[in-house]
């Protein structure tokens, strides 16, 4: 057995996570211990686990004036990410009940770089958040990449948003509740580092709906990046270049996607603390 670990568990628009507090870098986080954290019968359950170490004890090269914090996001199959929106938002709430932030506007590095954290409202019970994070800048490609969905061949478009997601619009004959996620779509040709999957239905005028299928994950209710690769694609299949926030339902809540002044994406939407506890596997 392993020594007893303080842990807590939140989500964000029900993306959920492990979250493991651990300033000074001692935790061993194996990819099997991730796994097995996650796994939602003989674990805690999650689509991840977050670790919470300070940058200079998280054992990476930084820049000189990296923050403070570093959100080490593992997979729910133990895999490394580069970055997790909702995740971002989760972490926030924690460092911010935790009382290792102090101010309502601060950085935090991820493997993905600098993301700045704004906290938009806090409820009285300290337990819920509404927060906004700075996503930085987007990259797109027409890579001529196909989807394999419901026995078709759908394009994408190649979306970076730190990690790597590629997005299909559906046809208006196939409804986005009857797709089968069950299984890992196909991409060909296949991304060298693998890509997370967003299948998107038009609402109306800046409204989209999602479901994702996440990269070392399986579908999951929410994806922060995804809901900002999916407004980047939508905006720019609709020519919208106004810079307006884009709001993104996901089958766990919905999100804000924006841009700041200077184009790079926001996302916005809540972040919950719902247990605290000891770790004993």
């Amino acid at each position: 057995m392993s020594a007893p670990l303080r842990f807590a568990k939140g989500h964000g628009a029900r993306n959920d996570f492990v979250i493991v507090e651990d300033p000074d870098g001692e935790v061993e986080l194996s990819p099997q211990r991730v796994a097995r954290l996650a796994e939602r019968t003989a674990g805690l359950g999650a689509d991840g686990v977050i670790r919470v170490v300070r940058t200079a004890s998280a054992g990476i090269d930084v820049p000189e004036g990296a923050p403070e914090w570093f959100m080490d996001y593992r997979n729910a199959d133990g895999s490394l990410a580069e970055m997790c929106g909702n995740g971002t938002r989760v972490f926030a709430a924690y460092l911010d009940r935790a009382g290792l932030v102090v101010e309502d506007s601060f950085g935090i590095w991820t493997r993905a770089g600098r993301k700045g954290i704004e906290i938009l409202s806090r409820d009285a019970d300290g337990d819920a958040w509404e927060i906004r994070t700075g996503m930085g800048p987007s990259v797109t490609e027409e890579t001529g990449r196909t989807v394999r969905i419901a026995g078709r061949e759908l394009p994408v478009l190649d979306v970076d948003m730190g990690n790597p997601h590629v997005v299909a619009f559906l046809p208006s004959d196939l409804p986005l509740g009857e797709l089968d996620l069950t299984a890992r779509p196909g991409l060909a040709p296949e991304p060298g580092a693998g890509a997370n999957i967003e299948f998107v239905e038009e609402i109306g005028p800046r409204h989209v709906a999602m479901r994702v299928f996440e990269r070392g994950s399986g579908e999951t209710l929410a994806c922060g990046t995804g809901a900002c690769a999916v407004a980047v694609a939508a905006a720019l299949r609709a020519g919208d270049d106004s810079g307006e926030p884009w709001r993104v339902d996901l089958p766990g809540g919905t999100l804000t996607v924006g841009w700041d002044d200077a184009g790079e994406v926001t996302l916005a939407g809540p972040a919950e603390i719902v247990a605290e506890g000891t770790l004993l596997i």
